[in-house]
């Protein structure tokens, strides 16, 4: 059986989606987990690798299981066995030659800003403060330049893996809510550190 999960995470306390040794990561919590329930090793193919301290709305992931599962208990024994910031919001089968990395059409990110002058202890988590003001207009006039399918070399980190540097930005905007401005963009995928 080919299941897919549909993961929310506060990634703050976390080194990003991929197993690595420097920290804890989404993917090994979640692994530790299914293995507990299901009893052997599963290794979970996600739909990317998020940074250190990324959060996640509707992460997918999905692994090969041999045995019987009940789908619709799964995701309540993971979450009983998971941190509080990581939670499962599915589990649902998935056709055998689905690939939560390769079958992803897009991806969407949200950046927050939070443009005020002090700080905010409740906003710190899950925005970005600048404190001076930002001028919406022409940044929004900015960012249409990069809608369309561009070599991305110049935006991406050091140490970034990806085979080639040309990804298609499907649609980005900036807005402003309330005291934030929010930049939200989709595309086929990202460099490291790209956005």
């Amino acid at each position: 059986m080919n299941i897919k999960l549909t993961i929310e995470y506060d990634g703050t306390n976390y080194c990003g989606w991929q197993i690595q040794p420097n920290g804890q990561t989404i993917q090994q919590v979640l692994e530790q987990a299914l293995e507990k329930i299901l009893g052997v090793k599963i290794r979970l193919n996600g739909s990317g690798r998020t940074d250190s301290g990324v959060h996640a709305l509707g992460q997918v992931a999905n692994f090969v299981y041999g045995g019987d599962i009940d789908l619709w208990r799964l995701p309540r024994g993971l979450n009983a066995l998971t941190p509080p910031d990581v939670v499962i919001k599915q589990a649902e089968l998935a056709p055998e030659s689905f690939d939560a990395r390769r079958d992803a059409r897009s991806r969407v990110y949200r950046y927050r800003i939070w443009n005020q002058p002090f700080s905010s202890p409740f906003h710190r988590r899950y925005s970005w403060h600048l404190h001076d003001p930002l001028e919406l207009a022409p940044m929004q006039e900015a960012i249409r330049s990069l809608e369309g399918e561009h070599n991305f070399a110049s935006f991406q980190a050091a140490g970034c893996d990806a085979l080639h540097p040309v990804r298609k930005i499907y649609h980005n905007s900036l807005s402003r809510e309330n005291d934030f401005l929010v930049y939200t963009i989709e595309a086929t995928a990202f460099l490291r550190h790209m956005v």
